[in-house]
């Protein structure tokens, strides 16, 4: 029976006696090849119906050697993703959820789950409140354990210590020496250290003494603000999470000593102030969510050209303070953004300081493989930079102002781009620096792919191209420029949301069926699509339906020109609405 594959939905065919599913499922793990075994039987640790991070639990893999590196052109995490596929495919998982490029969170069901704590026998076991820590065996390696159970913990021999607080146990957790000392004392073996939520503040000298560590989460604490310099001597750390741990005000200095690291997360970390100088010497990183400049050089902080080696940077890098950035024509370019082909997403912040030209967002290009791009406060130059319509593969822009951008041109042709979201943007004038009868007014390249359109705050934003005028009503119909602009519309948008945009003239959106919500806006693009027939400007509509009728939300607020007639023929339209 090899290759033998139980999928969840048979499991209800199943009788519900546990003498029989367990040895059915059973067959199932059998075939696993051994290094499978492994991982499946590591996730025992979770609870039930626990929405797992895929990357998180593929590092945890990592951290206990269950991953082989057998092809040197993999990193171990790419290895890892693999073996979770392999599990997703043998229905080992389910409620699988993915972003564009990878999967993000998953759950096993429950009888999955007591298969995984059969074949994990006594070398795991998960002690939450209802149980007791003395039922933990000395041959236990690893541990998912209520914190407030801490105390009456034995582990000499630990491998994995996660903790998973409930709400109402915070209030209870001992202090953070208390948890400390016990941890450092008596666990010395940890490879995997999980900690997070559990607001202990500081962090001892000692902890270094846990020398075979290899994963350390300590996110998702608002106080703790430095990290001791021990650290540093920590040379088995692979991945040190910092997630959420917006008091944080700086990474510890000697950070290149940890030579083995590939994972430093600080996702919103808002609080740092400077990134420590060394850090682009640790070129096994693969995720470095953010890089801060160093507002005025006070705190000696690396400068943007540390990011130049690091072309293993994989998911998403967020550069701050770009505003205060010094020789920035030269820093710009030193970083190297083009060079980082396996990014996934780049968020470009540029806060105050930044009223220098000279500042480019041309410099700053990235590779052509990135999926997102988010730029916010940059007020430069008011063309966006030209690189842009060479990002094939983004689906997803994100601009915040305030900026000087007149218009945004090289956007209707991106193949892949799902979501575009643009906010406060008070130079706006149009998105299409020409009429639509210009290059990007051929349909069927124009937003092929877009989903989700938001428009927040253009107030000077009344028309989607530069037109010498508004496309409504009293147009000369037999004006061409005219007759194209009202039969202009976005083949599979979905979603659209426009507030403060004084917008009288765009594409039209007669396919909508998720979410049209209009504040402070014009009623003109509205009663052009109610009018228009899909079939005409949608050639993929096998047949005519009425404009907006799979349309589930609908909210319309301080409309120019939206009277009762024109409201109820909308509505008359819209009958799917929820």
């Amino acid at each position: 029976m090899i290759g033998f594959l139980l999928k969840i939905n048979e499991l209800a065919r199943i009788s519900q006696n546990e003498g029989e599913i367990l040895p059915t499922l059973n067959l199932s793990y059998d075939h696993l090849p051994s290094h499978l075994k492994h991982c499946f039987a590591y996730c025992r640790l979770y609870p039930k119906d626990h929405k797992i991070d895929v990357r998180t639990l593929v590092q945890f893999w990592i951290a206990q050697g269950f991953v082989k590196q057998s092809n040197p052109s993999q990193s171990l995490e790419e290895i890892g993703l693999g073996y979770f596929k392999d599990l997703v495919e043998r229905s080992f998982f389910q409620e699988v959820e993915d972003d564009e490029t990878w999967f993000t969170t998953c759950k096993m069901h429950d009888l999955m789950h007591d298969l995984a704590e059969v074949v994990a026998g006594t070398e795991s076991s998960l002690v939450d409140s209802n149980s007791s820590a003395s039922e933990v065996s000395e041959k236990c390696r690893h541990v998912s354990i209520s914190p407030l159970l801490i105390p009456l913990l034995k582990g000499k021999k630990l491998r994995t210590l996660l903790c998973f607080p409930k709400e109402s146990e915070q209030s209870q957790i001992m202090s953070e020496d208390e948890t400390w000392d016990l941890i450092i004392s008596r666990c010395r073996c940890l490879r995997v250290l999980k900690l997070n939520n559990l607001n202990l503040n500081t962090i001892p000298r000692s902890i270094h003494k846990l020398k075979h560590l290899r994963y350390l989460d300590l996110s998702d604490d608002p106080n703790l603000k430095i990290l001791p310099k021990s650290i540093c001597n920590m040379q088995n750390l692979h991945a040190l999470k910092l997630d959420w741990c917006v008091g944080l005000e700086e990474l510890p200095k000697k950070i290149e000593k940890l030579v083995n690291i590939s994972h430093i997360g600080c996702v919103h970390c808002y609080g740092l102030t400077h990134m420590p100088r060394g850090i682009g010497k640790l070129t096994s990183l693969e995720i470095l969510s953010r890089f801060v400049v160093d507002k005025d050089g006070s705190h000696g902080g690396a400068d943007l050209s540390e990011l130049s080696g690091l072309i293993n940077l994989k998911g998403e890098l967020t550069i701050s303070n770009l505003g205060f950035v010094k020789k920035a024509k030269k820093m710009f370019r030193a970083a190297n953004l083009k060079e980082k082909q396996h990014l996934g997403a780049l968020v470009l912040e540029w806060g105050d300081g930044n009223n220098d030209d000279e500042k480019l967002l041309e410099d700053l290009q990235p590779h052509p493989n990135l999926k997102m791009l988010k730029v916010d406060g940059w007020r430069g130059d008011a063309k966006f930079p030209s690189w842009l319509s060479l990002l094939k593969k983004l689906v997803d822009i994100t601009i915040w102002g305030p900026s000087n951008f007149k218009h945004l041109s090289s956007i209707a042709q991106l193949p892949c781009l799902q979501q575009l979201k643009i906010s406060n943007l008070t130079e706006l004038e149009c998105m299409e620096d020409h009429g639509p009868n210009g290059r990007q007014g051929d349909t069927e390249s124009f937003f092929p792919s877009l989903k989700v359109l938001r428009l927040w705050n253009c107030p000077n934003m009344k028309s989607w191209w530069r037109t010498t005028k508004p496309i409504d009503d009293d147009s000369n119909e037999d004006d061409t420029t005219v007759i194209r602009a009202s039969t202009m519309a976005f083949p599979c948008l979905s979603s659209l949301d426009i507030k403060y945009c004084p917008l009288t003239s765009m594409p039209l959106y007669p396919s909508l069926n998720e979410k049209l919500k209009l504040v402070n806006t014009s009623s003109r693009p509205l009663k052009k699509t109610i009018k228009m027939s899909i079939s005409s400007t949608t050639p993929s509509t096998s047949t005519s339906s009425l404009p907006l009728s799979k349309l589930k939300s609908f909210h319309a607020e301080n409309i120019e020109g939206l009277d009762t007639h024109m409201l109820n023929d909308c509505l008359q339209n819209m009958t799917s609405l929820e």
